[in-house]
């Protein structure tokens, strides 16, 4: 006996226009990507001119001097744009949903910085990059069908706050602690982490305007968003000076996500009518696409470990 069609709708969780963030995604990960190929000229630009602060952090002069880069400008303009379409597509779509599909930069910085700088990425990394874009995309494509958008209460919006201090902390304390010794894997996890909060303290924001509350909880998630936003974006900044590009992108486009599902399944509840297959293959695509940046770090020929 043939399945009712409206037994099948009501297996799949996402409203139809929910679907409208997908194209929004994915033109946000293209400017992304762009964007990240050239801060990252920008950034070595910098360093050849003045003196070598390799796992010391950018100084202040440094961060002064990448204003006046056109190609550091330039890309900092592509990722306000990529930030504007995440916005657009966090708002008609679950956080789950869209978050990932920004592993298609991956894909993209990984091809034109291999033809800009010359350099033939190696069978590892090959390897690595289909791995993160291969795990994000396995995903997706189970929470496209089981993920919901649901109403953020008081209490998850604290939890979240909550948590991303102690994160800001801990990374400040490492950072202070651990600068001269830092690598370049340590800029780029911990940029993905503080990113993964942005994205989740955006889509809250945009939810309680949806449901009509902005109060003083709010006020302090829009601060708190700015605070990860301006920390994340200096370890950006370090992880372009001591890697390349491409393992940038894949702590952006896999760490982030990943953080934001997370917080997404455990703290929003937009997993809450999945299937359980559908968390273990949640479970095992994390996995594999963590895997493949960890491998992409140990293994790309331009990074400085």
């Amino acid at each position: 006996m043939e399945p009712d069609l409206s037994e099948l709708t009501e297996q799949i969780a996402l409203d139809p226009s929910q679907f409208i963030g997908i194209p929004l995604a994915l033109i946000g990960a293209v400017f992304l990507s762009l964007g990240a190929q050239f801060q990252h000229r920008g950034v070595v630009k910098v360093e050849a001119y003045t003196a070598d602060t390799l796992g010391k952090g950018l100084n202040p002069k440094q961060l002064g001097l990448l204003l006046a880069r056109p190609s550091w400008v330039v890309g900092t303009l592509m990722l306000g744009l990529a930030i504007l379409f995440q916005l657009g597509s966090l708002y008609f779509s679950p956080l789950i949903v869209v978050q990932p599909l920004g592993a298609i930069a991956l894909v993209i910085t990984s091809i034109v910085n291999s033809r800009v700088n010359h350099v033939q990425l190696n069978h590892k990394s090959i390897i690595a990059i289909v791995m993160c874009v291969g795990g994000v995309f396995l995903f997706v494509g189970v929470a496209a069908f089981t993920a919901v958008n649901k109403p953020v209460t008081d209490r998850q919006l604290i939890t979240i706050l909550i948590v991303l201090a102690v994160v800001l902390a801990a990374a400040g304390l490492a950072f202070a602690l651990f600068r001269l010794h830092i690598r370049a894997i340590f800029y780029v996890i911990m940029a993905g982490v503080l990113y993964g909060f942005v994205a989740t303290l955006a889509k809250v924001v945009l939810v309680r305007l949806q449901q009509g509350e902005f109060d003083w909880l709010t006020t302090v998630c829009v601060v708190a968003l700015l605070l990860a936003t301006a920390l994340g974006a200096y370890f950006v900044q370090n992880a372009y000076a001591s890697g390349p590009p491409d393992l940038v992108i894949a702590g952006l486009t896999v760490v982030d996500p990943m953080v934001a599902v997370a917080i997404g399944i455990v703290v929003l509840g937009e997993a809450s009518q999945a299937p359980p297959w559908a968390i273990g293959v949640f479970i095992l695509s994390g996995v594999i696409a963590m895997w493949g940046v960890f491998q992409l770090a140990r293994n790309h020929p331009q990074t400085r470990l």
